[in-house]
């Protein structure tokens, strides 16, 4: 199986592109999920004249198999747990462990809004068309944790943008959003990965370089979010 897209870059690219065609209403707001999503995100919020912001959100695996996801939870004012109730029913975990590894992951979302934010203010979402980003979506169940927590933050449209990701978690997801963008759902699904030709993991100075090369505050309502010389050059059809 040949890969869908050299890398996050041309993924990234690829997604603006769509998304340039929808025409959002302004505000715009891109929140990545770190750390694979931010490289996509930087280049979306570039190329719609947006900031890019961090939705700090960790996965909790099951014990036994870590990268099959039990639960997920949300950083925020009051912190968001989402079980996936399907693989909870198979697993018999102990009664604690969510709420044990949660507290675990919750520190881990503290250290990296504390490097890769370095300080800055969460960008607003209230009000404005809120875009969320990421490398590709397996099972959901992190986005899923991701977007229940972002509505609370009261965005005027929620959009949820992947370069791939399997038919039927998209169709779980649909409720949560206002809006969908997927480049491709692929059948069968196994890994993200797969669908890239590299796919290496994103290192705390890539997201940090990400975060930099983006505006800081939300574009206003009338501007025109066009793509940069280079982002046009760079787009993907």
């Amino acid at each position: 199986m040949s890969a869908l897209f050299r890398n996050r870059d041309e993924a990234g690219h690829a997604l603006a592109a769509r998304l340039l065609h929808l025409r959002l209403a302004a505000p715009v707001v891109v929140l990545a999920l770190p750390r694979g999503g931010v490289p996509i995100g930087a280049v979306v919020a570039r190329a719609l004249g947006a900031p890019l912001d961090l939705l700090m959100v960790r996965k909790i695996g099951v014990p036994w198999q870590p990268e099959l996801a039990l639960a997920a939870v949300v950083d925020g004012e009051r912190p968001e747990i989402v079980i996936d109730e399907e693989v909870a029913s198979h697993c018999n975990v102990e009664p604690n462990y969510i709420e044990d590894q949660a507290l675990v992951e919750l520190r881990e979302i503290d250290r990296r809004r504390k490097l890769y934010l370095q300080g800055r203010a969460a960008v607003p979402v209230e009000g404005c068309t809120a875009i969320v980003v990421d490398d590709g979506i397996a099972t959901g169940t992190t986005v899923r944790a991701a977007l229940k927590a972002l509505r609370r933050s009261g965005p005027a449209r929620l959009v949820l943008a992947v370069p791939v990701a399997p038919a039927d978690t998209l169709a779980a997801l649909r409720s949560e959003v206002d809006e969908v963008v997927c480049l491709s759902q692929p059948y069968p699904f196994r890994a993200i990965g797969d669908h890239y030709a590299d796919f290496h993991q994103v290192s705390d100075g890539e997201v940090l370089a990400a975060m930099a090369s983006c505006p800081a505050e939300p574009q206003r309502a009338g501007s025109s979010a066009r793509p940069s010389t280079s982002e046009q050059r760079g787009s993907t059809p």
